[in-house]
């Protein structure tokens, strides 16, 4: 069920207004720094899959994002898809592929102590492991009830895109995996789904919410704290796709933005929406951005994309990053009203 609320006190930024460093960029991540700060991380080299492409950052303090740096590259080969987490412990984690294909991924770790402004060695996170990827695949990893970390997963061939979980018992330095979530039509249209977006309604009851080729999100759910999964089902969310992510509020909201398109249909607007039922109903509240509408300071194209948002919250605020026509990273803040 979709509808719209116009007006918001939103407050929207770029990270960067160009780079004489790289030509592209793209699938931004966030996290809360331990003193109060913003650290957002993407991959930037000359395009997706070129062999510069590494991991950079840059910390928001105050109201003021610093000059992008690179903090990982540890080989000649394309990085992706970088995931900032900060589980409360003192650390900040950052996972992210390298690979020169997809299906090949391996799954690097670093950690950052001083609130991301130095970075360790990065190794690899479950050393020789080749199953095309294991932890956070694109979202954020959730500390479960009763203490475990969870990283939502998946994994791409040539045929077929499988969707799982990650479960560490000792923060992070081991992993366990949970089964490959099933179809529960075997029909699925396409490849199949990928980059789940995860929460935790009640102890051990766990969600996700999944990209998908069949032109809807799918979702999957577990009563056993993420160890197995109910079948993929699509729900009437529209995705064209294309990434998503979602942020349970202190109150439960679920906050998901999205590009509410059919199926790979062009990756604007970006969208804002709610649910007060643990994701069963959903209200559009605006659209972050759209090519279709003036975007005040920030740079317009035509033709444009405003996709792949990273989102975390802090009671009813949320804070996001997202992708503005693979050229710049943005950010919002806003506090969701009901």
């Amino acid at each position: 069920m979709w509808a719209e609320r116009r007006g918001s006190d939103m407050q929207k930024e770029l990270i960067f207004e160009s780079s004489d460093k790289f030509a592209g960029c793209h699938a931004a991540t966030l996290a809360y720094a331990c003193d109060g700060n913003i650290v957002a991380a993407w991959f930037a080299g000359s395009h997706e899959g070129h062999d510069d492409v590494g991991i950079w950052s840059s910390i928001r303090i105050g109201s003021k994002w610093e000059t992008p740096r690179q903090i990982a590259k540890v080989c000649s080969q394309p990085h992706w898809n970088p995931v900032l987490f900060n589980p409360g412990n003192g650390f900040i984690y950052l996972y992210f592929k390298v690979s020169k294909t997809i299906p090949s991924w391996v799954t690097w770790v670093a950690s950052s102590a001083d609130c991301g402004r130095t970075w360790s060695a990065p190794s690899e996170l479950v050393a020789g492991d080749r199953s095309g990827g294991r932890g956070p695949v694109k979202n954020k990893p959730i500390i479960l009830s009763n203490g475990f970390w969870l990283a939502p997963a998946s994994v791409e061939t040539k045929d077929e895109w499988k969707v799982f979980c990650d479960r560490s018992s000792d923060q992070g330095k081991n992993w366990e995996k949970s089964n490959f979530v099933g179809f529960e039509d075997s029909g699925m249209e396409g490849k199949g789904v990928i980059q789940p977006t995860l929460w935790e309604s009640s102890p051990g009851s766990v969600h996700m919410l999944m990209r998908s080729t069949c032109g809807k999100i799918c979702r999957s759910d577990s009563s056993d704290y993420g160890k197995t999964w109910t079948q993929a089902r699509a729900t009437s969310l529209q995705n064209n796709n294309s990434g998503i992510d979602l942020t349970r509020l202190d109150n439960g909201t679920l906050a998901l933005l999205c590009n509410p398109v059919g199926n790979i249909g062009r990756r604007t607007p970006l969208t804002l929406s709610v649910s007060n039922d643990n994701g069963n109903k959903w209200l559009s509240l605006y659209n972050i951005e759209d090519d279709d509408v003036d975007v005040g300071h920030l740079i317009r194209q035509d033709g444009g994309e405003f996709s792949y948002p990273s989102v975390i919250s802090r009671g009813n605020v949320i804070y996001a990053v997202y992708t503005r026509h693979r050229k710049q990273i943005g950010f919002i803040k806003d506090e969701i009203k009901l």
